[in-house]
């Protein structure tokens, strides 16, 4: 599968990937927009407009515009993320013209009805309530917040419900009109699609859109705080992590070998000693976050409120003996399960068209399968190693929810690992 780029007049990028035995196309847009984009006072428009550009446009009602796509079986959604928003539809090859149709409809003429804002205010109030009630949810933006405190990176990406509130029709329109332009936009499809057509709709279809404006970004600064909320709960849902790496790092695939060895299934260190050698914790795993500029590398388990002060010594014993005794074997492993994952990936027009987009946005380019292998398979047990050793060079952010009384305190905790 090799991915065909173009760019339209307005300066959108087209990026598009021919899976010609598919009767399905999958299409999206994908906007260099989100929550780390936003202002202070303004935390949580990204992901408001995400809800309200289904909420109505000058020609399409909110009905109308889920029974147009529900009537030919498509499937139509979005997300908001630190850095994008993404708005995709999934459809029958006969009907990418319908489904282009629809999201430059969205995304030019929303009318932000002011009956319409007030519901979908209420709406994400009560997301965000369940968001603070469901604890290992709660956990990973308590995480952020103690990773990059006081920065847009560290403040969620639902806003608060006071910011919430304030936002009416006039600010939506500003705050897209400011980032929804040509050249921060990547017009994205995979499937049973044709570049040529697909680019022929792009050029037709988005000619509102504003000019382009340069985007603002603080650039984040890592932070190893704490954020600690004791509650009455059956569990302790405890996280921690380390600055890592961003995007173009040369150890991007390094972290994400690491990771899967660390904790990325069931055969990981991690599950094998915390859960199936100590029966410490139901859930337990590893992670990789990668941003523009930085990253977060961590551990994340829940456990009982008794066996949280055995669970962390041995959390991170598991990372520093990697940083001793990682293996070829266990590298070769692990990158044979990135490899799959990827290609199985490739065999869903909805993953390939996340994946071609979000490369473009990220590195200017979508990578070829190819490409992405040699990187992987580049990274030894030295690699493994080094990396173990870089990031625990310094001191974790820590954030935990529940019963925390068996909890160390964050110097003890880091101490650990230096």
């Amino acid at each position: 599968m090799t991915a065909t780029v173009s760019k339209l007049s307005n300066g959108m990028t087209v990026v598009s990937d021919a899976m010609s035995h598919l009767q399905s196309a999958s299409v999206g847009v994908w906007v260099n927009a989100g929550s780390r984009h936003e202002a202070i006072a303004d935390n949580g428009i990204s992901h408001m407009l995400e809800h309200m550009a289904f909420k109505g446009t000058e020609r399409r009602s909110a009905r109308a515009i889920v029974e147009e796509i529900e009537a030919v079986g498509g499937h139509l959604n979005a997300h908001t993320t630190h850095e994008t928003t993404a708005y995709y539809v999934r459809i029958l090859k006969d009907d990418v013209p319908l489904a282009a149709d629809i999201l430059a409809d969205i995304l030019q003429f929303s009318t932000f009805e002011p009956d319409e804002v007030e519901r979908e205010q209420g709406v994400i109030v009560q997301e965000i309530g369940q968001a603070a009630d469901t604890p290992d949810d709660l956990v990973f933006d308590l995480l952020l917040e103690a990773s990059f405190p006081d920065q847009p990176l560290g403040r969620s990406i639902l806003g608060t419900p006071d910011s919430v509130r304030s936002f009416d029709g006039s600010r939506l329109k500003n705050y897209m009109s400011s980032k929804y332009a040509g050249s921060q936009l990547v017009l994205a499809g995979a499937g049973a699609i044709e570049h040529g057509a697909l680019q022929e709709m792009g050029e037709t279809l988005f000619q509102a859109l504003p000019p382009t404006q340069p985007h603002e970004m603080v650039r984040a600064q890592f932070a190893a705080t704490d954020r600690r909320e004791d509650k009455d709960l059956e569990q302790v849902h405890v996280t921690l992590a380390f600055e890592g790496v961003d995007y173009g790092d040369p150890d991007f695939y390094t972290a994400q070998v690491f990771s899967s060895i660390l904790g990325g299934g069931m055969s990981s260190r991690l599950f094998q000693e915390v859960r199936e050698k100590r029966g410490l914790c139901y859930s337990v795993y590893s992670f990789n976050w990668s941003f523009d500029d930085t990253g977060l590398f961590g551990i994340y388990a829940g456990t009982a409120e008794e066996d949280v002060a055995e669970l962390v010594p041995v959390m991170a014993d598991e990372i520093n003996r990697l940083a001793v005794d990682a293996s070829d074997e266990e590298a070769a492993r692990a990158r044979t399960q990135l490899k799959a994952g990827m290609l199985m990936g490739l065999e869903s027009s909805a993953s390939r068209v996340e994946q071609i987009a979000r490369q473009q946005m990220i590195f200017g380019r979508p990578m070829s399968v190819e490409e992405i292998t040699e990187r992987v398979d580049a990274v030894d047990a030295a690699a493994l190693r080094r990396f173990a050793t870089r990031i625990t060079g310094s001191k974790p952010a820590i954030a935990a929810v529940g019963p925390l009384s068996g909890l160390e305190t964050h110097d003890q905790i880091a101490a650990r690992f230096t």
